[in-house]
């Protein structure tokens, strides 16, 4: 018999049972959809995080004050005002380990443009900051030595920040108004999305830092002279990393005076390792809830199993004819093996199109991340066509054992 014959053959004795069929195909349907939505979510989180990583950019470090307080770094998280300076990141950035040292100076103000107004972070620092973050400029340029030197009123704004208070019109060139002092936007920069800490990190102005001291108010704000809220540091490669963090924390103690071992006042962290550690978690999770949707799956293999055998009795006779026609074991084994294979097959189409759906409805309802990957999807169905061989094995082993003499005498 040819596989055509089988499918043939298949379909017909589906159609015949139908309700019987509809029960195994539902069991496998539900199975892979439940599959396809827990590998979503896992898929969905991971991509999430790595895009969280690649938005901080390559070979990051934060440079943090040590206690719990008022201000804010570049993820949202909360940090007191701690005595870092622009000269620590001058000193960060002599280390030979070391590409690259931004401070920042984090405010919050109110941009007005028009007769609209935005409220929103200010943050002011250098050229190198977004050398650092690997934040490219959508349009416009950034800022000269001249306007950093000489505290010049111009900013460079980011992509939701622009779209609250410009619309679809080109920022770049406008005069806005920051707490009340006239600046000129300069420069677009690239969207970067949310960080980890789910804030949004295109909610912002750049400003030159000596512009956020002198002209923004942080003196009376209570900022001490040269004081920043965080320093960012851009390592030479990624196995520069650990040893430019290794300097870092010696040099800052030696400036500030600060024995081995006892508090620093500050920390150096590595924002990416944290998040990579959190994929690898998630990715655990992620494994672990498939794990647990393709029990359903499993139970869906045996109810096929169940009502293969069933099939295998009823059609006894049928088994005897066949092979009084010539029929040889593999060729019945086949018969019944290619009968499981095609419930599962469209137990699994209608199982894609629930799981896409159900991870499409949860994304909308909950607003997590979710993915739908064609890997997922391809998963999905080969554990479904796995599922059919395993449990259609037995079925198709047993009618194929039959003895044409006993199979005809068989009522």
């Amino acid at each position: 018999m040819t596989l055509w014959q089988n499918l043939l053959d298949a379909l017909q004795s589906i159609r015949a049972n139908s309700l019987r069929s509809f029960l195994a195909i539902l069991s496998i349907a539900i199975g892979v959809a439940a599959l396809i939505t827990m590998l979503s979510v896992g898929v969905g989180a991971q991509t999430q995080i790595a895009e969280q990583i690649r938005s901080l950019g390559a070979n990051v470090l934060i440079i943090l004050p040590g206690a719990e307080g008022g201000a804010r770094g570049p993820d949202g998280a909360r940090t007191r005002n701690a005595p870092l300076t622009v000269d620590d990141a001058k000193a960060a950035a002599t280390i030979p380990d070391v590409a690259a040292a931004a401070p920042a100076l984090q405010l919050h103000g109110r941009l007005v443009y028009g007769n609209r107004n935005w409220p929103t972070r200010i943050n002011g620092t250098t050229a190198d900051y977004f050398f650092v973050r690997d934040w490219p400029l959508a349009a416009g340029r950034g800022f000269s030595a001249r306007e950093e030197a000489r505290a010049g009123k111009v900013a460079l704004i980011g992509a939701t920040a622009a779209l609250r208070l410009f619309g679809e019109a080109d920022p770049v060139g406008q005069e806005i108004r920051v707490q009340g002092v006239p600046m000129r936007v300069i420069g677009l920069l690239s969207p970067k999305g949310q960080s980890g800490s789910g804030r949004d990190q295109d909610d912002i102005l750049f400003v030159p830092y000596k512009t956020a001291r002198l002209r923004l108010g942080a003196e009376d704000r209570g900022i001490i002279p040269d004081e920043v809220t965080y320093i960012l540091v851009k390592a030479t490669s990624d196995a520069a990393v650990g040893r430019a963090k290794e300097d870092i924390e010696g040099l800052l103690r030696q400036r500030n005076g600060v024995l081995s071992g006892a508090p620093a006042g500050f920390r150096v962290t590595e924002p990416a390792a944290a998040m990579a550690a959190r994929q690898g978690s998630t990715r655990t999770l992620g494994w672990l809830l498939a794990a647990v949707a393709s029990i359903s799956l499993v139970v869906g293999g045996i109810s096929i199993m169940n009502i293969m055998l069933v099939s295998v009795t009823e059609r006894t006779r049928e088994i005897g004819l066949r092979q009084a026609l010539g029929a040889n074991r593999r060729d019945i084994g086949w018969l019944f093996l290619s009968e499981a294979l095609v419930i599962c097959l469209i137990g699994a189409a209608f199982g894609v199109a629930m799981g896409a759906g159900s991870a499409l409805l949860l994304a909308g309802l909950t607003g997590w991340p979710i993915l739908v990957a064609p890997s997922t999807v391809l998963a999905a169905l080969l554990f479904a066509v796995m599922t059919g061989l395993i449990f259609g094995y037995y079925p198709a082993r047993r009618a194929s054992a039959m003895l044409p003499a006993a199979a005809l005498r068989s009522d």
